[in-house]
């Protein structure tokens, strides 16, 4: 038996109302302007549209453009700064401040050769362009005496301490510490002959200590002589020995304090260093090579220097014995008034 069935459909009424706020809901959740969360999306529908925002440069807006949030725009900004060079302006691109603008700045400096000038570029000063020193070649005195001097081949060798005061005096010579003597000399008339020409009493020459830097620290600049004889068969001679003993040497030179710079000294026999006309090492005395430091950064207050200021060194040597002779200079300061 064939049975017929029928369906029947049962229509569904949609209202104006309800279709209107259904359509409502899908703009709303399509939109990135109309909702919190619309805020994080970079999909956008509406050109018209714009989003509040900022950025390092300040306040600004977002825009749609082809269904898409573009990135914040913020009106050009721009903002005084100052560097080492001086005053400029900083400007806001991209949402970023650039590095500070300053106009080229120069400015006049100098060597202890000489006058010149330095440019500030992106905040740093330039090299002077002020003649440069040259590697220094100390110019030196040594001065000669007879082994007769009673302060020189004297039988009572040893270290000592109190030859000289801690400054030198108003000629920029040592000034004699004993009362009336020391144990290695014999008062204040002949030690005063040491370092000052006297008729009779010695002859003078002008020589020439040459500092090289190290092949491996070229910052370092030494001189190295184990065997410092520089007046052999000259002035009063070498009177029947191999080598002329009883000498002096004395150097005034001028460098600049950078920062950092150390000296090393090593005498056989008496050395004294002054820097600024103040004591820094005392070596005196008839002995064996003996070594002394100086560290300008940890002595600059004892010394009264400041960082670009010129300042006097003063070495002052004696070999005063038979049968050896030491002079070691090593420094790691690199501008002096050696200028030829």
């Amino acid at each position: 038996m064939h049975v017929r069935t029928t369906s029947f459909a049962m229509p569904i009424r949609v209202t104006r109302r309800a279709a209107t706020a259904s359509l409502a809901v899908v703009l709303a959740a399509s939109c990135g302007s109309r909702t919190p969360l619309g805020d994080q999306r970079d999909v956008c529908f509406d050109p018209a549209e714009t989003l509040a925002c900022s950025t390092a440069c300040g306040e600004g807006v977002r825009r749609c453009v082809d269904g898409q949030w573009q990135p914040c725009d913020v009106a050009p900004a721009a903002r005084s700064c100052a560097n080492d060079c001086g005053d400029g302006t900083e400007r806001c691109s991209d949402g970023a401040w650039t590095t500070c603008e300053v106009p080229v700045a120069t400015r006049g400096c100098s060597t202890l050769c000489g006058t010149g000038h330095q440019a500030c570029v992106d905040g740093t000063w330039q090299a002077c362009d002020a003649p440069r020193p040259t590697v220094p070649k100390l110019k030196a005195t040594a001065r000669d005496f007879h082994d007769t001097h009673p302060d020189f081949e004297r039988s009572t060798p040893g270290v000592d301490l109190d030859i000289v005061e801690p400054t030198l005096g108003p000629d920029d010579k040592p000034v004699y510490a004993g009362h009336p003597t020391t144990h290695t000399t014999s008062g204040k008339y002949y030690f005063d002959t040491w370092y000052r020409d006297t008729e009779g009493i010695n002859l003078s020459t002008v020589i020439t200590i040459p500092l090289t830097p190290l092949p491996n620290k070229p910052e370092t600049l030494v001189y190295d002589n184990g065997a410092f004889f520089p007046i052999d068969d000259q002035l009063f001679g070498n009177e029947g020995r191999n080598h002329n003993f009883h000498f002096t040497v004395e150097i005034a030179v001028s460098f600049r304090y950078a920062g950092g710079e150390t000296f090393r000294f090593t005498g056989d026999d008496d050395i004294w260093v002054f820097v600024n006309r103040r004591l820094a090492i005392n070596l005196g005395g008839l002995h064996s090579a003996l070594s002394g430091t100086i560290d300008l950064d940890a002595q600059h207050m004892a010394f009264d220097l400041e960082k670009g200021g010129a300042y006097p060194l003063h070495v002052f040597f004696a070999e005063r014995h038979t049968t050896a002779s030491t002079f070691h200079i090593e420094t790691t300061v690199a501008e002096w008034d050696s200028c030829d």
